[in-house]
């Protein structure tokens, strides 16, 4: 796992110090070693983390005869497997161990089909000297970033944004068009990111570069195909599926940890692999800690566990870190756990095992279940009133049955937005500043995913929308810049395309049964798991930031923010003085449209005001 920056372009600058400068905003991510290549037309820099041939995988990495040169972010599974089939096919020859020359040499055997053959977590770009063009692409889920921006003249791209800061082609200016979405989702569901002109790479993408035109091609375009199999024989296949990926997953020559909470996804992995180190975190207030869990079950199955309890200070300091590291503005509250437990894995391992990507693959959240009562109440209450109620409950504060009213005030299409509903449409206008207003609604942004899977049942609807916003923008983004901001890497089993091939076939009544969540890999999970933590209810990072807002100190430490002189720049500070007062003397429950402003304006600091 490592970190990359770069530039194709010209100026009147040091072309090299400016890499340097680039590389140095990213060296969390990669400590061990940097490395570079520059000629006249393209700069690439490389920050290393060493992981896979500790001694010669360093990067870049040319190609034998000399004409292109790799830069690579990620791990590739299969690179053995491509590297016998380049040697039998073609005689190559290989100067290194790692699976960075494998991709090379793929791309010069194979061309620009390269990407489709991995099997892996990967952004990386080759460059061809010769011809002055480039070649690269980023994973099929998105789980390792790649950001891109053509401005004056040059293109910018690396794993983080805040690598353009250094380059002076880069212009730094707020995305008006991002804010609002952002509002609604807790995080930035476009692919322009909430710097202007910034965009990533959609998952499962390649790209192409000539010096003048950045063009995109779909390489994976994950679609579902329901195939006839028994509960039984789906139980199983989960079981031999997940079992292989987790194998191909602790491929490193390095020792591999794994992250544990209390719930199915992380036990099942960290049971299968039963590595010498567990690692959990909590907080210091009653019901908001797992971590019990996860030490009875390393006590089961004899692991070891390191566990850490967050109290309320070290959350509120680490919120600036956060959102630095987070690149644009994250409303996830337990991106501060991941933050901690990220340190926490980092002082003993340099790789860890996660449980990302169970959901979406496998049918994991409530939001998935069906409901009875909203069944009846869409057949006898009319779609114009339902419209109506909605809209009235969206409107209020969030108490009981109000949730009901909103979720069936219309159908899967106009009310879905994933695991997130922060804000309506109405209600972020409301609180933004008149120019940051805008007529985009997030319909419009979650529709051209919809008209997709027109066909497809509710539960896949939502599965699919999932895969494409929540789970690269939301859960790997964090997954991905909390870990690495303590040079961490992160490797999820259940997000490879072997898994994938498996999940898109699996019928619906298998993900969900009643009010069960992901019934089949529960009940795979039961050949490695005890059954309450199997079938234990998702509960995700707790983070009592509610109860904290009513305490003087953080309800001040909030206030002080919200009355700072940038602030009327983007909201209406009025509304936003009325949530924190109403939340305070439990009016409302506005915590989580308090901390998703507080946390843009947090983002809007670091990268506006002091750096």
């Amino acid at each position: 796992m490592c970190g990359f920056a770069g530039y194709y372009g010209t100026g009147d600058y040091n072309r090299e110090e400016i890499l340097d400068q680039m590389g140095e905003l990213i060296a969390h991510r990669g400590p061990d070693s940097k490395g570079s290549f520059v000629d006249d037309y393209a700069a690439l820099g490389f920050r290393r983390l060493s992981i896979i041939d500790l001694e010669g995988g360093s990067q870049p990495i040319h190609s034998a005869d000399g004409r292109h040169v790799i830069i690579f972010n990620g791990e590739i599974y299969n690179y053995q497997e491509i590297r016998k089939d380049l040697i039998e096919k073609y005689g190559c020859t290989f100067q290194t161990n790692s699976d960075t020359e494998v991709i090379l040499q793929a791309y010069q055997n194979y061309g620009e089909k390269t990407a489709s053959m991995l099997r892996g977590m990967f952004a990386f770009v080759i460059y061809d000297k010769e011809n002055h063009t480039m070649y690269g692409a980023r994973d099929y889920f998105g789980i390792k970033p790649f950001y891109y921006a053509q401005m004056n003249g040059t293109l910018l791209f690396g794993s983080e944004i805040k690598s353009f800061l250094a380059h002076p082609a880069f212009h730094k200016e707020v995305n008006k068009d991002a804010l609002k979405m952002y509002l609604i989702f807790q995080y930035t569901p476009l692919l322009e990111t909430m710097f202007k002109g910034v965009f990533k790479l959609e998952p499962g993408t390649y790209f192409t570069y000539d010096g003048k035109d950045f063009k995109t091609t779909k390489y994976f375009d994950p679609t579902y195909e329901k195939k006839d199999r028994s509960f039984e024989e789906t139980v199983k296949k989960i079981g031999e599926t997940i079992q292989e990926s987790v194998d191909y997953h602790q491929i490193a020559d390095v020792e591999v940890g794994s992250f544990l909470s209390g719930g199915v996804d992380s036990s099942y992995i960290a049971s299968t692999v039963k590595p010498m180190k567990t690692y959990s975190v909590g907080f210091e207030v009653g019901g908001f800690d797992e971590t019990t869990y996860s030490k009875d079950l390393c006590d089961i199955l004899h692991m070891s566990n390191a566990k850490k309890e967050i109290s309320s200070d070290e959350f509120f300091d680490a919120l600036p870190e956060v959102q630095y590291h987070s690149d644009e503005p994250h409303a996830n509250l337990s991106a501060v756990p991941l933050y901690y437990l990220s340190e926490l894995a980092a002082k003993d391992v340099k790789v860890v095992l996660s449980g990302e990507g169970a959901d979406e693959m496998f049918g994991g959240y409530d939001t998935y279940k069906p409901s009875k009562s909203g069944d009846v109440y869409r057949k006898i209450v009319p779609a114009s009133l339902r419209r109506k109620l909605g809209s009235w409950a969206a409107s209020k504060p969030n108490h009981k049955g109000l949730g009901f009213l909103k979720r069936n005030a219309t159908s899967v299409e106009e009310s879905y937005i994933g695991q997130a509903f922060i804000m309506d449409n109405e209600d972020a206008d409301a609180v933004l500043a008149p120019k940051y207003r805008s007529s985009l609604r997030y319909q419009d942004v979650t529709k051209p995913y919809f008209d997709q899977v027109k066909d497809q049942d509710d539960l896949h609807k939502k599965l699919f929308l999932d895969m494409h916003l929540w789970l690269p923008h939301d859960i790997l983004l964090k997954a991905d810049k909390m870990t690495m901001s303590h040079s961490l890497e992160l490797r999820v089993p259940y997000l490879d395309k072997e898994v994938w091939n498996l999940a898109r076939t699996i019928d619906s009544k298998y993900c969900i049964d009643g009010q069960e969540t992901k019934k089949a890999f529960r009940t795979s999970a039961l050949s490695k798991i005890p059954m309450d933590w199997a079938k234990r209810k998702k509960l995700g990072f707790l983070v009592p930031f509610r109860v904290w807002l009513r305490e003087d100190k953080y309800y001040n430490r909030v206030k002080e923010m919200f009355q700072k002189d940038f602030v009327s720049e983007f909201f209406n500070r009025e509304l936003l003085m009325k949530w924190l007062e109403d939340h305070k003397n439990k009016v409302g429950n506005f915590h989580r449209q308090i901390y998703t402003v507080y946390s843009f304006l947090l983002w809007y600091e670091q990268y506006f005001v002091l750096r």
